[in-house]
């Protein structure tokens, strides 16, 4: 996805430096302790979002959870500037951000520091030889699974009906738990804040696909045998991968 280039980023950027954290490695096993200046005492809690985008959901949720320390990861500055403005203007004391990969959580976080993972409306990656590139790719899950403890949950979103079908298949294959599985997810409602693209894609009357996983003692981790090729992984977007990419970029 192309995304428009924002005017100022570089000063944009600089009067939100205090949100950012530009070393995460050197925090890793101690994120509980990182914002205790700011939150008053340690945070019990972490959550984590990867691909923030321009942070409408995470906004919302991070000032929810005051008690919650809130670290959003976005790879594509002139988004993230976006939700860095937002926790700005909002004054929260418990969001901060990472210029970085979701390839590299290992190097950021300690096993067992992160309570939950949220995953919204990731790329898809639709074509078979791309699969390994999915947030969703068993890969991904046992990465995720070394930085949950027992009980950890990855709540995760797609307007992908295909990706959301076999992102399912991939969690109980590694012996993750599912509930509050749906296709519909605004069908009745409900109290869920929704990213900038959701908003406009339901307004829109397109279906959200949810669900959480939690993770078990039965649940694979980067211990486990190496993964095979995974072959056969292709997808076909429900409404056409195309038309999808398109909506993205308006959006954006």
């Amino acid at each position: 996805m192309r995304m428009r280039k924002r005017p100022n980023l570089v000063p944009r950027m600089e009067k939100c430096e205090a949100l950012m954290v530009s070393q995460p490695e050197e925090l890793k096993g101690r994120w509980k302790n990182f914002a205790e200046n700011r939150l008053g005492k340690k945070a019990e809690t972490l959550y984590l979002e990867l691909g923030c985008g321009k942070g409408r959901f995470t906004v919302d949720t991070a000032e929810s959870l005051p008690e919650v320390l809130y670290i959003a990861i976005e790879k594509v500055p002139d988004a993230m500037i976006i939700a860095m403005e937002r926790t700005k203007d909002r004054g929260l004391r418990n969001l901060y951000f990472i210029d970085g990969d979701a390839a590299r959580l290992g190097e950021m976080f300690a096993p067992g520091e992160v309570d939950r993972i949220y995953i919204n409306f990731c790329d898809p990656w639709p074509k078979s030889r791309d699969a390994k590139f999915r947030l969703t790719y068993p890969g991904f899950l046992r990465s995720y699974a070394v930085l949950l403890p027992v009980g950890g949950q990855i709540h995760f979103k797609t307007d992908n009906l295909p990706l959301f079908q076999w992102s399912i298949e991939q969690m109980e294959r590694e012996g993750w738990t599912l509930s509050e599985v749906t296709n519909d997810l605004h069908a009745d409602g409900g109290d869920f804040f929704m990213t900038d693209y959701e908003a406009k894609f339901t307004a829109e009357g397109l279906k959200i696909n949810r669900l959480v996983a939690t993770k078990t003692a039965a649940t694979l981790d980067t211990s486990a045998p190496p993964l095979e090729r995974m072959r056969g992984a292709a997808l076909t977007d429900a409404r056409g991968y195309e038309e999808s990419r398109r909506a993205r970029e308006e959006q954006a």
